[in-house]
Formats: C-alpha cells, structure tokens, sequence
C-alpha cells in the first residue's frame, strides 16, 4: 500500500535525514517511522449546538505502510508540465517497486535540473523515458539499501 505524504512536518523530518541515494537529477530519503498524526482538540460546543468530538485518525502500521513525498521545485523545472510529468513519473517508479521498499516514509526529490536544451519539449516522450528509466534504477537501489541497512 502507498499513502500520500502530505503534512510539512513529515517532509521536513524525512528531509533532515541523510540522502539514501542518489543519481544525477533525484535524490532519496527514507525514515522507518509513521507519518505524525494531526492533533485536533475535540470543538468545544455552545449550549444547544452539537459537537463532533475529538477527531482520530487510524494508520495502518508502519511495517507494511509506504508513505511517498514529491519534491519538485519550480528553480529546478520551471513549468507546470514539467513538474507534473516528474512526480507521475515518481509514483510510477515507486509503485513498480512497492514490493521491495522498506515501510515508513519515503521522499523522492529533484535536485537537479533537466538540460532544457536537450528536453526542448515541456512534457515529451523523451524525457519521459529518460526519468522513468533513472527512477527505475534510483528506487531499486534505495530499496536494497534500505534492507541492507545502510
């Protein structure tokens, strides 16, 4: 199973972390911990309203969870196109290999950026090609690094 990482907080905690891996344009970070849970104080009620009480989120265990953040900033792919072909591309990789990740939190990042020059074309097949096969190889190392205990 892979769940969206979409708190700050958990970015923030992954992204101190040293890079588990990384290839000329992305770059890994992984924490075998849960996503934190937001805590919400239970809404205090007026006298004749109803209040909906304290408000619990259930997580599966991290054992068999994978949590996946993107990063793809705007100084490294300028256009929205580019950015959006970048994290499917992420997912895909990840998703293909979901079988052999370590559960926790997993945060995949762009670090640098695709020569425009050479990928003239905001979303084309080349570059397509070119990440997936790059993530391809970037995830599966990650992910016998990971079981390895490196």
């Amino acid at each position: 199973m892979i769940a969206r990482l979409v708190r700050s907080a958990d970015f923030e905690r992954v992204l101190r972390t040293r890079t588990r891996v990384n290839s000329q344009h992305f770059a890994v970070h992984h924490v075998a911990e849960r996503p934190s849970t937001p805590s919400r104080p239970a809404a205090k009620a007026l006298p004749g309203e109803l209040s909906t009480g304290e408000v619990r989120i259930e997580l599966p265990p991290v054992d068999d969870s994978v949590w996946l953040g993107t990063v793809v900033p705007k100084r490294h792919a300028k256009r929205s196109v580019t950015r959006s072909l970048l994290k499917r591309q992420i997912r895909h990789a990840v998703t293909a290999h979901s079988g052999a990740l370590a559960g926790g939190l997993w945060v995949v990042r762009l670090r640098a950026p695709f020569d425009r020059a050479h990928f003239v074309s905001a979303a084309s097949d080349e570059l397509r090609r070119v990440a997936r096969e790059e993530l391809d190889s970037l995830i599966g190392s990650a992910a016998q690094r990971v079981a390895a205990g490196a």
